[in-house]
């Protein structure tokens, strides 16, 4: 058979089949269609040599903020897409019942790069965040309503994953573990799961994790002080090791409060690798310190986390928080997305959400992304 599209001489990486070596990847009709240690380069449409590169699931980034035009906070996922390698955005609770469809119709099935939703419970959902404007959506009970919620979930099962509620000060105001209790009532009836944006005290994280069942997810997981998983000595809290052993997926949200290099340095140490590496991206953090996910990726590589891991956590993982076990696999017969990524080797500093620096000697940079088989992005050489 002719290929329509043939990657050649790179070094595949998919977590999912526990792939890690040089192979030829060749895409056919949206489908990855072989996956061998040798293909002829005159079997396909289109033929790139990727030698030097890594070649990996398209990536997913499970939290984001993509409901652009229609959210404050939302950004435009394509431009993303491209220099990252994204293929699936999560986006993480920006609309609620009440413009869900609007996100749906306008922003969802408009967009290259799939998009899937965490429901949010309050029925605006994130319907103020700005630089100069900050309203916690679920900080009025009047808001959180979870018929609406189930039956506009209920209605779009093609597109949202999970319910989203942010708690704590500044989401919740005094409304403290509410609007996850109700988050997790909708989400019973769906069974899918819940992810809990948990700020600034009250509530406390002690509170948060004995509420969440094991598969929800604890985002800003490796955030600083208050709240942080770990103490002022470096150890990690009970709690937090109990909640990941009991199942609780831990998520790392970046954004811009949502993450700390201390933090993520103590929990590593400990061997509690994130489960999830996401962005949180959005209108405040698009430009730093976020950026998107593979800038976190290259942030715990330079941590230390090993690449085949970091890869996990932005593939298969989130995949199967997700319930998409579609997504996230270069199995032959699946869906062909890919990403095509290199390890640049120079000088480059990180930012956390605190300020912290840290500085590296690489970093992974995106050369193309692959979606439904074809090459929708490239900066390849020619």
């Amino acid at each position: 058979m002719m290929f329509d599209l043939l990657l050649k001489g790179g070094r595949v990486i998919d977590p999912s089949q526990n792939i890690d070596g040089k192979f030829d990847i060749a895409f056919s009709m949206g489908k990855v269609a072989a996956l061998l240690p040798e293909i002829s380069k005159y079997s396909a449409k289109i033929t790139h040599d990727v030698s030097g590169h890594i070649v990996c699931p398209g990536l997913i980034d499970m939290h984001s903020h993509v409901y652009w035009g229609g959210t404050s906070c939302g950004v435009d996922a394509e431009p993303i897409a491209r220099r990252s390698g994204t293929t699936t955005f999560v986006d993480a609770g920006s609309a609620g019942a009440g413009n869900f469809v609007g996100f749906r119709e306008h922003v969802i099935k408009r967009s290259a790069p799939r998009i899937l939703s965490f429901i949010n419970i309050a029925f605006p959902g994130i319907f103020a965040f700005s630089k100069t404007v900050m309203v916690g959506e679920a900080s009025d009970v009047r808001l959180i309503e979870p018929r609406d919620c189930l039956r506009v979930a209920e209605e779009n099962p093609d597109y949202i994953v999970g319910v989203k509620a942010r708690i704590g000060a500044r989401a919740g105001g005094a409304m403290g573990t509410g609007p996850l209790y109700t988050a997790i009532e909708v989400a019973d009836e769906l069974d899918i799961p819940v992810m809990a944006h948990l700020d600034t005290p009250p509530p406390s994280r002690k509170e948060v994790l004995d509420a969440m069942r094991p598969g929800d997810v604890l985002t800003h997981c490796f955030r600083a002080f208050p709240n942080s998983p770990v103490r002022r000595d470096n150890s990690v809290r009970k709690e937090i090791i109990e909640a990941h052993e009991r199942g609780i997926v831990f998520d790392i949200g970046h954004g811009a409060g949502g993450f700390a290099f201390h933090t993520a340095k103590a929990m590593l140490a400990e061997g509690i690798f994130p489960d999830v590496i996401s962005s949180d991206v959005h209108a405040l953090c698009v430009d730093g310190p976020a950026h998107d996910v593979l800038a976190v990726m290259s942030k715990f590589i330079a941590l230390g986390m090993p690449l085949t891991e970091v890869i996990k956590a932005t593939t298969i993982n989130p995949a199967k928080t997700i319930k998409r076990p579609e997504l996230g696999s270069l199995a032959v017969g699946g869906i062909g997305d890919a990403a095509i990524l290199q390890m640049v080797n120079e000088p480059y500093q990180h930012l956390d959400c605190i300020g912290a620096t840290l500085n590296t000697d690489s970093r992974l940079e995106c050369k193309g992304t692959i979606i439904a088989g074809q090459l929708w992005s490239s900066h390849l050489s020619k």
